[in-house]
C-alpha cells in the first residue's frame, strides 16, 4: 500500500473510533505528536453543508449516467449499423459496426496519399525552421536542424524513382524536393536567413504544392467512396437506419473530407440526425471515444422528448436559449446591439460548418 493510502486509512480509522470530534484545536490535544499534523476537522457551516449535499447530486448523476450509457450503447448497436470515419495522417479510417458482428475496418487509403502529403508538408516544414531567424544574423541555431533536414530531403529526392506511384506524378515530386534542397543549400551557404529568399522560395513552390494537394485529395475521396459503395450494398435496407459520425478539430471543420463523403451516401435529411460531426481537441481520437460520444448523443434525445416533447432538444446547449436572451438584454442595457447568429431550430439539417456564402476566396483555386 502507498504511503498516502496508509495515512488515509489511519485517518478514517481515527474518525470511526471517535478520536476526531469538535473543533480542530480541541481534537489534537491528547494525540501523539506524529498524528497531530494530520488529524482534526473543521465542521462545515450550514450553507457549506447544504451546497455540498446539492452539488453531490450532480456528481452522482455522472456515475449513474455512465452506467446507463453502457446499456444504451449496447441496445443501439444491437439494432443499428454504425460507421465511424476517423481522421488520421494516413487519410482516415473507416470502421463498420454491424449488429452482432465484429467491427470491420476498411482498407487504408493508397500509400500515394501519404507520399503526396509528406512532400507537401516538407515545404512548409522548412519555413518553420527558418522563419524565427529572419533578420537575425547573429543567431545560428537554425543551422544544425536545417542541415539535418537537408540530408533527409536529399535521401527522399534520390528515392523518388523507386516510389510505387504513377509515373507522371514523379517529376512534380522531384521538382518540389529538388527546390527544397536548393533553398536549404543556399541558406547554409549564406549563413543567414533573409525574407526575400524565403518569399521567392514559397512563390516558386506554391503551384506544384497546390497540384499534389489536388492529387492527394482526389485519391482520398475516390478511395472512401469506393468503400462506402461496398458497405451500402452490403447493408441493403439496413443502411437507412445506420448511424455515422466523423471527428473534426477546428481547422478541419470546414470542408471536412470524411464527413462530406459520408453525406453523399446518407443524404441531406440525415445530417445532424443519423450523420454527425463530432468536434474534438485533437486531430485523432479513438474509436471507443467516438462510439461513446455518438451513442450518448442518440440516448440523450430520449431525455429531450420525455421531459420537453422535443427529440432533438438535447443536441443543443440546454441553457443556450436563455443565455441568448440574457446576452440580448444585457447588451441592450449597455446601449449596444447583441452580435449573435440566427437562432437555429432544434433538429436543423444544415451542415455543421460555416454555410453562409460571402465574398472572398473559398478554395486554393480561388487564390491568385
Amino acid at each position: 500500500m502507498t504511503r498516502a493510502g496508509i495515512l488515509s486509512r489511519l485517518a478514517i480509522g481515527l474518525i470511526a473510533a471517535g478520536a476526531v470530534v469538535g473543533p480542530a484545536s480541541a481534537q489534537t490535544g491528547n494525540l501523539p505528536e506524529y498524528l497531530k499534523n494530520i488529524s482534526g476537522t473543521t465542521a462545515p457551516t450550514p450553507p457549506e453543508l447544504a451546497n455540498r449535499d446539492v452539488l453531490q447530486l450532480n456528481t452522482t448523476m455522472f456515475a449513474l449516467y455512465d452506467n446507463a450509457a453502457r446499456t444504451f450503447r449496447r441496445n443501439i448497436m444491437a439494432n443499428h449499423p454504425i460507421i465511424l470515419a476517423l481522421f488520421s495522417g494516413a487519410g482516415g479510417r473507416m470502421i463498420l459496426y454491424k449488429p452482432g458482428q465484429p467491427p470491420q475496418e476498411a482498407p487504408s487509403v493508397p500509400m500515394v496519399y501519404q507520399v503526396m502529403k509528406s512532400t507537401g508538408h516538407s515545404v512548409m516544414a522548412i519555413s518553420q525552421v527558418v522563419v524565427p531567424y529572419i533578420g537575425n544574423a547573429a543567431d545560428k541555431s537554425w543551422v544544425t536542424p536545417l542541415a539535418s533536414y537537408r540530408t533527409q530531403m536529399k535521401a527522399a529526392l534520390d528515392g523518388v524513382d523507386a516510389l510505387d506511384i504513377q509515373a507522371d506524378w514523379k517529376p512534380t515530386l522531384k521538382t518540389i524536393l529538388g527546390n527544397n534542397v536548393a533553398y536549404m543549400d543556399d541558406c547554409l551557404a549564406k549563413g543567414v536567413i533573409n525574407l526575400a529568399d524565403l518569399q521567392a522560395f514559397a512563390k516558386k513552390q506554391a503551384p506544384d504544392v497546390k497540384l499534389i494537394i489536388n492529387w492527394a485529395a482526389s485519391t482520398q475521396v475516390k478511395h472512401w467512396m469506393g468503400v462506402l459503395d461496398g458497405w451500402k450494398a452490403n447493408l441493403g435496407p439496413d443502411f437507412d437506419k445506420a448511424y455515422a459520425a466523423s471527428n473534426t478539430i477546428y481547422v478541419a471543420r470546414q470542408n471536412n473530407v470524411l464527413f462530406s463523403v459520408l453525406a453523399q451516401y446518407f443524404g441531406p435529411e440525415a445530417i445532424n440526425d443519423r450523420l454527425m460531426l463530432i468536434e474534438t481537441i485533437n486531430f485523432t481520437t479513438t474509436p471507443e471515444d467516438m462510439l461513446g460520444s455518438l451513442t450518448r448523443i442518440i440516448a440523450d434525445r430520449t431525455v429531450g422528448e420525455l421531459f420537453f416533447g422535443n427529440y432533438k432538444l438535447m443536441d443543443f446547449e440546454l441553457m443556450g436559449g436563455d443565455g441568448r436572451k440574457t446576452i440580448i438584454s444585457e447588451m441592450k442595457a449597455r446601449g449596444r446591439e447583441a452580435f449573435l447568429p440566427p437562432a437555429v431550430p432544434f433538429g436543423s439539417k444544415q451542415w455543421p460548418a460555416l454555410v453562409t456564402p460571402g465574398p472572398g476566396p473559398t478554395s486554393l483555386d480561388d487564390l491568385k
